[in-house]
Parts: C-alpha cells; structure tokens; sequence
C-alpha cells in the first residue's frame, strides 16, 4: 500500500514537470527582444500594373504579421524588424496549347522582392525575391478573373514571406 501511495505521488510530482509545448502560429521570435515591426510600402515596379495589388499586398502583410506574431506594428523604419520591398513581377504567359494552337490556359505570376532587416540580429536579415502563381482558362479575361486570383497569390507570397523571417524557416 505505501509503495502505491509514493508511485502515485512521484508521478503527481514528475508527470507536471514534462509538459509539450506547441506555437501554431510559427513565429520564432523573442518577444523579450522583439517588440516591434515596420512594414513599409511595396510599389509596383513591374511592367504590367494592376493598381488593387500594392494596397491588397501591404494589407495582407500587415495582417499576417499581426495575427500571427505579438509584434507591434509601428511606422518607423528603426522598428525591431522592418519590412518593405516591391512588386516586381505581375505576368502572364500561356502554359497549354490547343488543337488551334492556341493557349487553353494561362498563368497569372507575382513576384515581390522583400527585403526584411533584423535591426537586433543583423544575420537575421533577408532580401529576397518570392513568387507564386494561378493558372486560369484561357476562354475567361483577365478582369473577370484578376481579383480572386491576386487574392490567392498574395495571400500565398505573404505566408512565404512570414515563413522566411520571422517564421525563421
């Protein structure tokens, strides 16, 4: 009976100690570090220009850096972690070819050139370019289409870009 009583009570005692810890949002960040963020604009440089991106861009962004972090977001380019960039690639190339030669579908490509500066941990920074694309019907035109499109690929583009820094991927 008293070595049940010790069992019983050595695991009482162990078993709170080993805990598993699981972060869903996939920052890996030091929140005693890092407290705030800047995310400045990101202007269209491409050659074809669809004027709704950079809003919809910066947005989403701003967005996923709020609900997926602790960060405060703050206009200033000194912030902890400074985000800014451009859209530098809005293309479309056709990627099937019919009987008539002509394209059956289409891809509509984003590519945005991110340059994220850790101002606490210098090799933390990133600058790099990040693309995604959706392909589409070729029987539908693009402006029946651009909205939804631009929807997915940013939202695409912006968790890529979260992942890389401060995902920490």
């Amino acid at each position: 009976m008293i070595k049940k009583i010790i069992f019983i009570l050595f695991f009482a005692w162990v078993l709170p100690a080993c805990t598993i810890s699981y972060k869903f949002n996939g920052a890996a960040l030091d929140y005693s570090i890092y407290k705030t963020i800047s995310v400045g604009n990101f202007p269209i440089r491409a050659a074809m220009v669809y004027a709704p991106l950079q809003p919809m861009f910066e947005n989403k962004l701003i967005d996923t850096y709020t609900k997926q972090t602790r960060l405060r977001i703050v206009d200033n380019p000194n912030a902890d972690l400074a985000v800014e960039g451009e859209i530098t690639g809005f293309t479309l190339t056709p990627q099937a070819v019919g009987e008539d030669a002509f394209a059956t579908k289409t891809r509509l490509t984003i590519t945005v050139r991110v340059k994220y500066t850790d101002n606490k941990n210098p090799s933390g920074s990133v600058d790099q370019s990040f693309s995604a694309y959706r392909d589409f019907d070729s029987s539908q035109m693009l402006t029946d289409v651009q909205d939804q499109l631009c929807e997915e690929i940013t939202d695409e583009i912006t968790m890529l870009i979260f992942n890389a820094t401060a995902g920490n991927w």
